[in-house]
């Protein structure tokens, strides 16, 4: 039976990676990608949405959800990495829709079609989440699954030395999501950061005799060469991708499932940090659980025959 799920997505070339998974998998139903503010700002997020739905013209196509500004702005995006657009600066054409729902809508309209049976995976900060929330107070209790690209449990951030990302972009709606009643799993920076994808994953993509090949060959090296001249890093990260496998194979993660978390929303030093309650005597109540370890080389392969069979599900005809 295929899994019922909602992309929450700000692209993002690693999201555009995990969409490219996502949309061919036969075990899932993608019943809609909603965009948040992120990586890049809400437009153009909504935008680069419609742009890789566009590239990969999946067989089913999913609602879109329109990002909508966070209030307070972003301080930052992921330029640098991923380019102005997201996607490497790659310029795709696309033709642009009009009158989309806002992603909060979505969310809340596909959740309740489907009460208990629909998964989130938010790969982004979690504004649209905690919009969802306030939009619909009961809504929370009816999410199936929430799965959470970011934090971190022990390692360090990754925009300061306290803060991931996706939780910095947005602390405020990350700490209403925490202390939410939803069923939430954790995909850390923990995880995700030692897989790094060298040079060679490169050469394992699909060909370019296909709309998937030829999209994500267009945009994975504009982020290699990032990674090397900004990071110097001889390879990529990809925790989207790495989150996605976490939704379609959890056996492949150990998963702590009884762990106490919050956010802090105001420290000059650890504005976005994940708190965990590890004491001995454990004063806050359980409220997600986190995966601490995975099988590196099972998620590597995972990752390239999803994108095998985004391949070969666009070879042109």
């Amino acid at each position: 039976m295929e899994k019922k799920v909602i992309i929450d997505t700000d692209p993002g070339i690693d999201d555009a990676v995990a969409l490219a998974m996502a949309l061919f998998d036969p075990s899932l139903d993608v019943l809609a990608i909603t965009a948040v503010a992120g990586n890049v700002h809400a437009e153009q997020a909504t935008k680069n949405v419609q742009t890789i739905l566009d590239q990969l013209d999946p067989p089913r196509l999913p609602r879109i959800g329109a990002a909508t500004s966070p209030n307070p702005p972003l301080e930052k995006t992921t330029s640098h990495v991923f380019g102005n657009d997201g996607l490497g600066n790659s310029n795709f054409p696309v033709a642009e829709l009009h009158n989309l729902h806002p992603s909060e809508k979505l969310l809340v309209e596909e959740v309740r079609a489907a009460p208990d049976e629909v998964t989130i995976i938010a790969l982004g900060p979690l504004t649209n989440i905690a919009r969802a929330i306030h939009r619909d107070p009961n809504w929370a209790s009816q999410v199936g699954h929430l799965i959470i690209m970011g934090g971190t449990v022990s390692a360090p951030g990754n925009v300061t030395p306290a803060a991931e990302f996706n939780i910095y972009s947005d602390p405020v709606s990350a700490q209403e999501v925490f202390r939410s009643k939803m069923t939430k799993t954790l995909v850390p920076l923990d995880i995700t950061d030692p897989l790094i994808f060298s040079y060679d994953f490169l050469d394992r993509l699909p060909s370019e005799d296909s709309r998937g090949g030829r999209f994500l060959r267009k945009i994975l090296p504009f982020t290699y060469r990032a990674h090397r001249q900004v990071l110097g890093l001889e390879g990529i990260w990809l925790a989207d991708a790495i989150a996605m496998v976490a939704a379609t194979n959890p056996s492949l993660f150990r998963i702590m499932d009884d762990m106490s978390a919050d956010v802090e929303t105001n420290g000059f030093l650890t504005k976005g940090m994940t708190v965990f309650d590890r004491r001995v005597h454990r004063k806050w109540k359980a409220n997600l659980a986190v995966a601490m370890e995975m099988d590196s080389d099972q998620v590597y392969e995972t990752i390239l025959k999803a994108l095998a069979r985004c391949g070969e599900s666009t070879l042109d005809s």
